[in-house]
C-alpha cells in the first residue's frame, strides 16, 4: 500500500465540506473572514511601456513563487484573449496589466523564466497568456492540486474560504473585461484574484505532501507546463449546441454554412458568435430550410428585431447550402479515431464491453479509496482505449508500457496498473 493509499484508508483523514482534514495544517479557524481590500490598495493598471518596465523590474527582483490570472470577455468579445493580466510575487506586491494597450509581455515573461507560476485552472489562461508571450517553465495549479486533494469543491472562492478561511468577493467573473476604463470595484476583485494565491498554494502543497501526493501532483504540473498549444478543432461548426436534432446532411450543410459566416461576422466586428445569431436560431433554420427570406423570418432566432439587410445574408448562406451537390454535404458525425462509442460495444464486441465494465469499477473504487476524482487518476479516454485494444499478453509491463504510450504520467501508471491487469484478465 503506498503512503497515499495508507492516509486515505484512514477515514478521519478524509477532506470533507471543502476542507483539508481537520489535522491538516490549516490557518482556516472559526469563521470565514471577508477579504475585502487588497494588502496594499487597489494598484494602478499598467498600460504603457515605462510602467511595463518598472513592473518587470520589480517582479524580476521579487522572490519566490508569482501568483498569475488573466481575465478574458468571454460571451462578450471574439476569441479568448486576455484583456487583464494579474500578478503578485514576494517583494513586489501586485500587478494589473492592460494587454490590450501593451500586447507584447514577452519581457515579463522572461523576466520570471524559472519561476514557479501558480495559477488556478491553469488551462483555461495559459492558452491567452501563451498569446501575449508569458509562457511558464514551472507551475503550481491551485485547482488541480485540490482535485488530487480530494476537496469536493475546488473553485478558488471555496478552495480559499476552505483552506485560509477567506471569503473572496465574485460578483465580477462574468463580467465584459474589454471595457475601458475598467471600474474600481473589477479592480479590485482582480487583485484579489492573486492576492492568497500563494498562500493556497503553500497549504495545498503541505496536505499533498501530507496525503503522500505531492510528487502525483508535481507530475500533473510538469505536464501542463509541457504541453504544446492546442491544435485546432476539426469541424468547429459540429459543436453547435441541438445539433443532435439535424440529422440530414442538407441540413448538416445549412448548419455549416450559417456557422462559418456567423464567425466571420463576428471575427470581423470582434464580438462573441452568440450576439451575432444564436445557435437555437442556426438550427432552426436547418430544420426549417426556408425558401425564401419570409419564412427564415418566421423562425425563432430571425424575429422582427432582425433587419431586412441581415435576413438576406443568412438566406444567402441557407441558399448556398441548399444549392450543393450531394458529393459536397457534409457527413453526419465526424470521422472516429480510436474505439467506438461505450454504448456500441455490447453488440460490437461484447468482450470488450466486458472489460471496460469491470476496469470502469476497478478505477472507481481505487478513485474513492484515493479520495480522488476518476478522471484525475486516469483519464476515461485511457482506459477505454486500452480495453477495446488490450496487449496481446496482458501482465504489468505490457498494461503499464500501454498506458504511458497514451499520455499517463508514472504515477497513473502505478496506481492503476495493478486493478487494470485484473480487469483485463480473462
Amino acid at each position: 500500500m503506498t503512503d497515499a493509499q495508507d492516509t486515505a484508508a484512514d477515514s478521519s483523514l478524509r477532506t470533507t465540506g471543502g476542507t483539508p482534514p481537520d489535522d491538516a495544517e490549516s490557518s482556516a479557524t472559526g469563521a470565514p473572514i471577508p477579504l475585502l481590500e487588497p494588502r496594499e490598495g487597489i494598484p494602478p493598471v499598467v498600460a504603457d511601456a515605462a510602467a511595463l518596465a518598472r513592473v518587470v523590474a520589480a517582479f524580476a527582483a521579487g522572490s519566490g513563487p508569482v501568483a498569475v490570472d488573466a481575465e478574458r470577455a468571454s460571451g462578450y468579445r471574439y476569441g479568448q484573449r486576455a484583456y487583464l493580466v494579474q500578478l503578485r510575487r514576494e517583494g513586489a506586491g501586485t500587478a494589473l496589466i492592460d494587454p490590450v494597450a501593451c500586447p507584447d509581455l514577452s519581457g515579463l515573461g522572461e523576466a520570471l523564466a524559472g519561476v514557479e507560476w501558480v495559477l488556478h485552472a491553469a488551462t483555461q489562461d495559459l492558452p491567452c497568456l501563451r498569446e501575449i508571450g508569458m509562457v511558464p517553465s514551472s507551475l503550481f495549479d491551485t485547482e488541480l492540486a485540490g482535485r488530487l486533494a480530494g476537496f469536493p469543491r475546488v473553485g478558488l472562492g471555496a478552495m480559499v474560504e476552505g483552506v485560509l478561511g477567506f471569503v473572496l468577493e465574485k460578483g465580477h467573473s462574468a463580467v465584459d473585461w474589454s471595457t475601458r476604463p475598467l471600474p474600481e470595484p473589477w479592480l479590485r476583485y482582480a487583485a484579489l484574484d492573486v492576492e492568497l494565491l500563494v498562500d493556497l498554494r503553500d497549504a495545498l502543497e503541505k496536505e499533498l505532501d501530507r496525503q503522500g501526493k505531492l510528487e502525483w501532483a508535481r507530475q500533473e504540473f510538469d505536464a501542463i507546463a509541457a504541453a504544446p498549444p492546442a491544435e485546432p478543432r476539426k469541424d468547429p461548426w459540429r459543436r453547435t449546441s441541438g445539433m443532435h436534432k439535424v440529422r440530414r446532411r442538407r441540413q448538416l450543410a445549412v448548419v455549416r454554412e450559417l456557422w462559418e459566416m456567423r464567425d466571420r461576422i463576428a471575427q470581423k466586428r470582434d464580438v462573441s458568435p452568440g450576439k451575432v445569431l444564436s445557435d437555437a436560431a442556426i438550427v432552426e433554420a436547418a430544420l426549417g430550410l426556408p425558401p425564401n427570406v419570409h419564412a427564415l423570418a418566421g423562425l425563432n432566432g430571425f424575429g422582427h428585431r432582425m433587419g431586412r439587410r441581415q435576413l438576406e445574408q443568412w438566406q444567402t448562406a441557407v441558399d448556398r447550402a441548399k444549392a450543393l451537390p450531394d458529393a459536397a454535404l457534409p457527413l453526419p458525425g465526424q470521422p472516429v479515431t480510436g474505439p467506438p462509442p461505450p454504448r456500441a460495444w455490447a453488440d460490437k464486441d461484447p468482450v470488450a464491453a466486458a472489460r471496460l465494465s469491470a476496469a470502469r469499477a476497478a478505477v472507481s473504487a481505487l478513485a474513492e479509496q484515493l479520495t480522488m476524482p476518476q478522471e484525475n487518476l486516469i483519464a476515461p479516454d485511457t482506459v477505454r482505449r486500452l480495453c477495446w485494444e488490450p496487449p496481446r499478453v496482458v501482465d504489468a509491463d505490457s498494461v503499464g508500457a500501454a498506458l504511458e504510450g497514451y499520455g499517463a504520467r508514472p504515477w497513473q501508471v502505478e496506481q492503476v496498473t495493478p486493478a487494470l491487469v485484473t480487469a483485463l484478465t480473462p
